[in-house]
């Protein structure tokens, strides 16, 4: 059993993602002692997310008997860009609305208690690197693919938020100079083609535009609800369509892979989130072209592996953040 710190009391810990919000409690010796999942339901809008976030934080106080005196913290993981030292999500590709939002400040006033606001692939990174993956090493980067993709960078042991606690948006460099448009404004970003969205995107459009693909039976004609889980399943089926789209989502991912290996030097890429689960199919592509396209030297010191903890690295690593801090 992970121990975070024996003396103190536990963290209210909140996952705020595009799709869904995990609130979690979790005891000083890093057990989970209660975890409640929502939808986030982000196209309602900023307000109702902020609400649905409280009613969450109020139903699982209210379920294990606890008042907001009987924790150490509560600690927000949350996707967007991150003024750390503020509390403040300045924005945020997929939660839309989500611009210079004080969310520290809105739960710290509620509950009277010190709160804490973290990137949400920051917070994986340092649960992956205590708990999973990543233990023992001094230098790694992490890459969480789902809705968006995520990025945090572990340097000599400690967790690298830059100047302002907003580094290592790696979801949000450059990998094709004339690609698809961003959520966040900008022109071929990796999120554009390497996160579970653009997969899903990528096997919409290559149907629409005729290409066969046994994903039309199995979405019996509902191609829009094509995600990246299911292309993944007719992947595995051997349907043509679905591997080429993977493999062109591990292309631009081992791109910035092998960018990132040269500008870090890490001893390890952990990939995370939920597209990580086509494992070998997504990431022996990736290493390949590590292999192929990084310094040597580099290239051999590093290790590209699915992460461990899947869904409880972000909430572990926001626990450690709230309790270090």
């Amino acid at each position: 059993m992970p121990k975070i710190e024996e003396k103190k009391l536990p963290v209210l810990v909140v996952d705020l993602g595009g799709t869904k919000i995990i609130t979690a409690i979790i005891s000083p010796l890093g057990e989970i002692i209660a975890r409640n999942y929502q939808p986030t339901l982000a196209s309602e809008g900023l307000q109702l997310v902020i609400e649905r976030l409280i009613s969450g934080i109020d139903h699982l106080l209210r379920q294990n008997n606890l008042s907001p005196s009987q924790l150490s913290a509560i600690s927000i993981a949350a996707a967007g860009i991150i003024d750390i030292k503020k509390g403040i999500i300045t924005e945020a590709p997929n939660l839309p609305g989500w611009r210079n939002i004080p969310l520290r400040s809105i739960v710290e006033e509620r509950y009277k208690i010190p709160t804490f606001l973290i990137n949400d692939a920051d917070a994986a990174a340092l649960g992956e690197h205590r708990f999973g993956a990543g233990r023992g090493l001094n230098n790694l980067i992490l890459l969480t693919l789902g809705t968006g993709v995520g990025g945090g960078i572990i340097i000599n042991g400690k967790l690298y938020l830059g100047s302002t606690g907003s580094a290592a948006e790696i979801g949000h460099t450059i990998v094709e100079v004339n690609g698809p448009k961003c959520r966040c404004g900008n022109i071929g970003c990796l999120e554009t083609l390497a996160s579970g969205t653009a997969i899903a995107e990528e096997a919409v459009s290559r149907i629409r535009q005729g290409s066969k693909s046994s994903l039309s039976e199995i979405m019996k004609g509902k191609i829009e609800d094509i995600t990246a889980e299911k292309v993944y399943l007719a992947a595995k089926n051997g349907d043509s369509l679905a591997l080429e789209v993977i493999t062109r989502a591990a292309y631009y991912l081992g791109i910035a892979s092998v960018n990132l290996v040269n500008i870090f030097n890490p001893e390890m890429i952990i990939i995370g989130g939920s597209v990580a689960e086509m494992g070998d199919l997504l990431l022996e592509p990736v290493r390949q072209m590590v292999r192929e396209r990084a310094f040597p030297l580099l290239a051999q010191a590093v290790r590209i592996v699915p992460a461990q903890l899947g869904n409880d690295a972000g909430i572990f690593g926001a626990a450690i953040f709230a309790l270090e801090h």
